[in-house]
């Protein structure tokens, strides 16, 4: 199974993505780990990207892309793979799927979990960690016990103006991806409201029968 997991901030991705990989014993590749491991190891593109990086710039679409095939060319990726975090706009898709064919590699479907904004933001404005364990609470789906209540707090990034801002940059532009690849007959749209369990069971009756359709 070759996927590419998307959808709006707090949506649980992060669950998801953990879920899918222990079922289809594929390869978890994150944009942050990818860039780590390419600098670490010096590979041409984490090469090439480390220096943007240290000058401040932004890495430039192609050695991303550059960086992923080296990624998904790793024996570990041979029995599938998972992206996460990359692509982030319609050009970037748009690059990415042009240099998997030419690399004939073909993607077997592109999940998004979809939750309304309203959802979003009570779910990450509601999110408190506490700074001792580490542990995460939310103060409506699983309160913090009385006796580490009075020391729990919330991140700068889970604050109502922090989620409004990244939900306007996912609309602005990640959202665009959604349409490419429905396009592209690749989209799995999948309701991420309800307990995780549920949420996977979803996506995994989704990807079935898309590769049922596919052996058809």
């Amino acid at each position: 199974m070759r996927m590419i997991l998307i959808g709006p901030p707090g949506a649980g991705k992060g669950t998801q993505a953990a879920n899918l990989v222990k079922r289809y014993q594929i390869t978890h590749i994150s944009t942050g780990d990818m860039f780590r491991s390419a600098v670490k190891a010096g590979t041409e593109f984490g090469t090439q990207a480390d220096a943007y990086m240290k000058a401040g710039d932004l890495v430039p679409d192609e050695i991303v892309i550059g960086m992923v095939l080296e990624r998904i060319a790793q024996p570990d990726c041979a029995a599938g793979f998972m992206l996460d975090g990359f692509p982030r706009t319609r050009a970037q898709a748009a690059a990415l799927d042009a240099a998997l064919k030419a690399a004939e590699v073909g993607l077997d479907a592109v999940v998004l979990i979809d939750v309304a904004d309203a959802l979003i933001e009570e779910r990450i404005t509601g999110r408190r960690s506490d700074p001792e364990t580490k542990t995460i609470y939310h103060l409506k789906y699983n309160p913090p016990p009385a006796e580490v209540a009075g020391r729990v707090v919330q991140r700068k990034d889970d604050t109502a103006e922090a989620c409004t801002a990244r939900l306007g940059k996912y609309h602005k532009e990640t959202a665009p991806v959604i349409p490419f690849y429905e396009e592209a007959g690749l989209l799995v749209r999948v309701d991420g409201v309800g307990a995780p369990d549920e949420v996977f069971v979803r996506i995994t009756t989704a990807l079935e029968a898309l590769r049922t359709q596919a052996a058809t």
